[in-house]
């Protein structure tokens, strides 16, 4: 068989990181294919809705990845540059919306921190304190809500009286042998250990430092605070007849619950516990899904092409 000769001027080898350039973007298309039904149906929704508020949804999410760069920064101890730390939280958001939740993002930031010279063990700790603190700012604050409002969701509306006190135990049982697997299967629990005592390493260190402290701590609430305020002014838009702060606390019950499925940035998880928690808040089903494929319109598919595009620019230009 005769050997195959290619055109003159072919490239007979394709830098990688031209490949990683344009990976980004295939994985946009491949998902916009999937959820086409999706973004068709949430178009649709904002085209009824009133733009003052959708305005300020877009801001909230906006301002979101402002919260993230200031979590990011006040997670690590060394002092990140600060234009491209905002780039790549913005990045970083369209990845965690291609890959597994929370992967994406991670990985990003990982590679960032190693271009800025920080050592692999510090940025390793820094990602775990940020998820940590993240963790413990969401549930503080659903925590806190749920104190000041405590008839927000209205959990008869899903589950019979009756019911609910086998719901809450099998809730316990679940907690219950997750906390016995980790305990009883030697790898798991050594990942867990590890990632507890990297994260509250960085921690003791991070907080001699009080600058350090408020960015981590004051990013980590605004990052879930902002995003159910963007919750709320879709609400708005679309007259959901639930209150704001009954909005948020959804959305923080919605979040939370979904927090360990692995799907790429909780596509399809998040929206059906999404519309879940706002029927129990006390919204008509059929709002509540178009209340929640508009925000997530706004919120994932909008900033995901620019996104992406800036994630490839970022590969190009060695930032990550």
């Amino acid at each position: 068989m005769s050997a195959v000769r290619l055109p003159q001027g072919f490239p007979r080898r394709v830098p990688v990181r031209q490949i990683l350039c344009l990976l980004p973007l295939v994985l946009v298309l491949v998902v916009a294919v999937q959820h086409r039904a999706v973004l068709a149906a949430g178009f649709g929704q904002l085209a009824s809705a009133e733009w003052p508020w959708l305005v300020a949804a877009a801001g909230a999410t906006c301002l979101t990845w402002v919260a993230a760069a200031f979590t990011r920064q006040g997670a690590v101890v060394q002092r990140l540059p600060v234009r491209r730390l905002l780039a790549t939280q913005f990045a970083a958001g369209a990845a965690n919306h291609l890959l597994p939740t929370g992967l994406g993002a991670s990985a990003v930031n990982l590679r960032f921190m190693a271009v800025c010279g920080v050592p692999l063990a510090s940025s390793s700790a820094a990602v775990a304190l940020y998820l940590l603190a993240e963790s413990i700012a969401r549930t503080g604050l659903l925590l806190a809500l749920l104190i000041a409002f405590p008839n927000a969701l209205r959990l008869n509306s899903l589950v019979p009286a009756p019911a609910v006190g086998p719901v809450l135990l099998a809730v316990a049982g679940v907690v219950c042998v997750a906390a016995l697997v980790v305990l009883a299967v030697r790898k798991l629990r050594t990942a867990v250990f590890t990632f507890l005592r990297s994260a509250l390493g960085e921690a003791r260190t991070v907080h001699t430092r009080p600058a350090r402290a408020i960015a981590l701590w004051g990013g980590s609430l605004a990052f879930p605070a902002l995003q159910a305020a963007g919750l709320a002014a879709v609400g708005r838009a679309l007259e959901l007849p639930v209150p704001p702060a009954h909005m948020a606390v959804a959305y923080l019950a919605a979040t939370i619950a979904v927090a360990a499925v692995p799907t790429p940035g909780g596509i399809g998880s998040v929206e059906a516990a999404l519309i879940v928690a706002l029927v129990a808040a006390g919204a008509p089903v059929a709002l509540a899904t178009a209340v929640v494929l508009a925000y997530r319109i706004i919120t994932v598919w909008l900033p995901l092409l620019p996104g992406a595009l800036t994630l490839g620019a970022l590969v190009r230009l060695k930032v990550i």
